[in-house]
């Protein structure tokens, strides 16, 4: 009854009292792992017997933060990574329009806050250079700053500025019309409802709503395949799990047809989310979520929150003031208190917290509501996360131990990293802040359980270029420690670590007997692999559940 054998492997199987060089796998679940005769022994006649050729065999990866939606919908779009120059993006802008005339908005993404030069604002006016006719937007890589064209803002309302809830803007010309950047959801929001799906996509992100009007069958099967391409991506990766870091039921019935239509390739966790209105209509939102959708493939039992923004445009929250902005220090999306009650309310609901957190002042702001939360609802196995943490106070790393909070961090994030430019990020952290910036060794030598991601789409979500990162990171000053991890600590983070985050590390991420039949084989010995060569590991075959969703063997 043996479905499938791998064998002649180097195995990865991320469990110590785990060895070999062969794994059997039967009706999605890990049936043996040892040596090649006992697995061969096992074999029927129609079994399918891989030859690993001294190649790695290891537990399917975890993504432990993503947004699946937006990021199967950028698939589509003008990439800009790594462009720069007025005249380079402009050729590409006018060529990619030409190329698709029927686009109600042309909309690019990973558009560096230096695409025209350091120091260069980039204004509606040079949009307008490049498409004066049509609406154009482009996407900042950290998927919280929009610049628009004139014809995108008067289309989305808010050419003449519009009343924001707080940590969101407009910025506004003298002239008293905006000036084209947008700076986080509530201001950009509008901008996607232009989009030719009415921005399903981001609704989880930006809102955490579901379509005001349900959307056709057409439309519907639209997005069934829009998602299924992003799935298939992830999948090609080795990817055989994902956690969402947005969400709302629409997202989750998508998922749940396409489980319906055998498509869903990879199992899905994805949260409810607040971004504001009624908070006990919010909560309730998401505790139906968890009862609803609670199986291996598909669950939901999480909230996601923000407190603040990101670096670059000033509008993360920081201790103290920016040290290129002496008069600011950001501002959170929500009042303290407020926050504070709002996680122990979530919390006395029994559902697992997620707070996007990137400055050292919102993460204060996290901790102090997470521990008023265990206070007045007492100590649970409750994980609570937070996503980021890109600078983070002195006293408050033994805090977030104490409080058993698990660290989300992304290697492709720090300036330098993965293609991203080392300005404007390295002056908004400041330079008294660079030892305690994106503290991944801190966090190990904790004994925290790191989880390690791409936020897919603000980066590319192939898991072998951050890796590569977490093992080769450079500092760029003499006063940053030495954050690099071993590959098996970077393993960890997407395999075990990410399951225990979501509370399944006792039947995924390990090859061991009893486990999810989630393996990938790589195109190497992955342990005998150069760091500096591990971002050119390809992924030859995905199995998810004991059924092949990648297959390049």
């Amino acid at each position: 009854m043996t479905d499938t054998i791998l064998y002649n492997a180097r195995l990865i199987t991320m469990d110590e009292g785990q060895t070999g060089t062969a794994v059997a796998l039967s009706g999605g679940t890990i049936t043996y792992v040892g040596d090649d005769a006992g697995a061969k022994a096992l074999a029927g006649p129609n079994t399918r017997m891989i030859d690993a050729d001294g190649r790695t065999v290891m537990p399917g990866l975890n993504e432990s933060h993503i947004h699946l939606f937006a990021g199967a919908s950028e698939l589509s779009q003008l990439s800009l990574f790594e462009q720069h120059g007025f005249d380079n993006v402009k050729a590409r802008v006018q060529a990619y329009a030409a190329e698709n005339p029927d686009l109600p908005i042309v909309l690019c993404n990973a558009v560096d806050y230096t695409v025209f030069g350091e120091g260069v604002e980039i204004t509606r006016h040079m949009l307008d250079e490049m498409l004066p006719d049509r609406p154009l937007s482009m996407m900042s890589p950290d998927h919280h700053t929009v610049w628009a064209n004139t014809a995108a803002l008067k289309g989305a309302g808010l050419f003449d500025g519009a009343d924001l809830p707080p940590g969101n803007e407009i910025v506004m010309g003298p002239d008293g019309h905006a000036r084209g950047e947008l700076r986080e959801p509530a201001a950009f929001g509008p901008i996607f409802d232009l989009t030719a799906n009415g921005g399903r996509d981001r609704l989880g992100m930006d809102t955490g709503r579901d379509p005001e009007v349900p959307p056709t069958e057409a439309e519907f099967a639209a997005d069934l395949d829009t998602l299924h391409k992003g799935l298939r991506h992830l999948a090609a990766f080795g990817i055989t799990s994902f956690q969402n870091m947005d969400g709302n039921r629409y997202t989750l019935d998508l998922l749940a047809a396409l489980e319906k239509d055998d498509r869903l390739v990879c199992r899905g966790r994805v949260p409810g989310r607040f971004i504001s209105g009624d908070v006990d209509e919010a909560i309730d939102y998401a505790v139906a979520l968890r009862r609803d959708f609670a199986s291996d493939t598909l669950s939901a039992g999480a909230i996601k929150f923000f407190i603040d923004g990101v670096l670059d445009s000033h509008t993360a929250v920081m201790s103290e003031p920016y040290e290129d902005r002496p008069d600011w220090a950001g501002e959170p999306r929500f009042a303290p208190d407020f926050f504070a009650d709002l996680c122990t309310r979530a919390d006395a609901e029994g559902l697992q917290i997620a707070v996007h957190s990137i400055g050292d002042g919102a993460t204060k702001i996290t901790l102090d509501a997470y521990a008023a939360a265990r206070a007045a609802n007492g100590a649970r196995d409750s994980r609570h996360r937070i996503e980021h943490l890109e600078v983070v106070r002195e006293e408050d790393f033994d805090r977030i131990r104490d409080l058993a909070v698990i660290p989300s961090m992304q290697p492709p994030h720090p300036p330098g990293q993965c293609g991203l430019p080392m300005e404007p990020t390295v002056s908004r952290i400041g330079s008294k802040n660079w030892p305690r910036a994106y503290a991944w060794r801190r966090m190990r030598d904790l004994g925290l359980p790191l989880i390690l991601s791409s936020d897919w789409p603000v980066s590319s979500v192939d898991p072998w270029a951050s890796l590569h990162s977490a093992l080769t990171r450079q500092s760029w000053h003499d006063s940053q420690p030495d954050n690099r991890l071993t590959l098996h600590e970077a393993l960890e983070g997407y395999t075990t670590f990410a399951a225990h985050a979501e509370f399944k590390e006792d039947r995924k991420g390990r090859l061991a007997p009893g486990f999810m039949a989630d393996v990938i084989l790589l195109d190497r010995d992955l342990a005998a692999t150069d760091p500096e060569a591990v971002k050119d590991t390809r992924c030859l075959l995905t199995i998810c559940g004991g059924k092949v969703t990648h297959d390049a063997l």
